[in-house]
């Protein structure tokens, strides 16, 4: 019998939505919906069927869960912030996925992966749309002898932040620090000030106030690829399709720069767009992760830190989001 995947803030969006898809692509997963509100966990469960409603205390190194419990994996949909969701999925060597961590504060993450990196796979997916943005980058890299540059902007819709605990993390990212990490020249750099207020484009031509912002999409595409010039510029505002009276849209400016397979100059700026915003996306984001960790596609995942560009195809990853209304466009 299979044993469920216990996703830690399951009733809130990111963990619902989450749970909606594994259960549409495999009907036969057992899901645990867990939360500090039972009845609302329970309502989730209810509804994906095949899944199980437990409470959860993250101050609790056991997680508050009976010891006789069993589950095939731990996804944090939720702030894991005393780690405990963590040390639980290493003490069972379980397959663990975050998403909430952020460059800026994911240090104690790494080093708990990194002290006891035999005892279980960790994917760090931290990154915009939980890595769906740096996957697609690197997908449209295939065109490209050598990448020079990559330059990204996201607008967030402010209609389309997330629940309670999303809003919790974009407010404690932001306080923590205002300035950006950018690739120059090859040497990862600290921007500030001036320097990181950017205005950012949206897809019908309008430029909304920004800063280049710290994010886990930087090293990962840097790393990925080689390029020397790597930053990311982030607005929070109306979206386009909302200035057009439609409901709030992610957007997202994919601006790559280097030569061709022949060695000519190459630049490409392509537009990645969804009508219904984030919340899809991060939850496919999600998925993609859990179901390559449990092994349900692809070869099994070792033990170790793990990012998303380094287990998922970026072709599958873009052929996924384009089923669930993803679009994309070439400027």
């Amino acid at each position: 019998m299979k044993q469920p995947v216990l996703i830690m803030g399951g009733s809130g969006q990111a963990g619902s939505d989450t749970a909606a898809v594994l259960r549409e692509w495999h009907p036969d997963l057992p899901l645990a919906i867990a939360g500090r509100n039972l009845d609302r966990a329970r309502k989730v469960a209810d509804g994906l069927g095949n899944a199980t409603a437990v409470t959860l205390d993250l101050q609790r190194s056991d997680l508050g869960l009976p010891a006789e419990q069993s589950f095939s994996a731990v996804v944090a949909a939720v702030r894991d912030s005393r780690l405990h969701g963590l040390g639980y999925a290493q003490e069972r060597g379980l397959p663990y996925l975050s998403i909430s961590s952020g460059l800026v504060d994911i240090a104690p993450e790494v080093v708990a992966g990194a002290q006891r990196a035999s005892a279980a796979p960790v994917l760090l997916a931290s990154h915009y749309l939980a890595g769906l943005v740096v996957l697609v980058a690197l997908d449209l890299a295939r065109d490209f002898g050598r990448l020079d540059a990559i330059r990204i902007a996201a607008v967030l819709d402010e209609q389309d932040a997330g629940g309670p605990a999303a809003l919790d993390d974009l407010e404690r990212l932001a306080a923590v620090t205002s300035a950006g990490l950018v690739r120059r020249d090859g040497a990862f750099t600290w921007v500030s000030g001036d320097e990181a207020e950017v205005g950012v484009p949206s897809i019908d031509g309008v430029v909304l106030p920004g800063r280049r912002i710290a994010i886990l999409d930087v090293p990962s595409l840097a790393l990925a690829t080689g390029a020397g010039e790597v930053h990311f510029d982030f607005a929070v505002g109306a979206s386009a399709s909302r200035r057009r009276g439609e409901p709030a849209s992610t957007e997202v400016l994919i601006d790559l720069e280097g030569t061709g397979p022949s060695g000519a100059p190459l630049r490409t700026r392509s537009h990645l767009f969804h009508p219904a915003g984030q919340r899809p996306l991060t939850a496919l984001g999600i998925a993609l992760g859990v179901e390559r960790l449990l092994g349900l596609r692809g070869g099994p995942v070792g033990p170790g830190l793990h990012t998303p560009e380094a287990l998922l195809d970026p072709a599958l990853t873009v052929e996924r989001m384009t089923a669930i209304g993803t679009t994309f466009a070439t400027i």
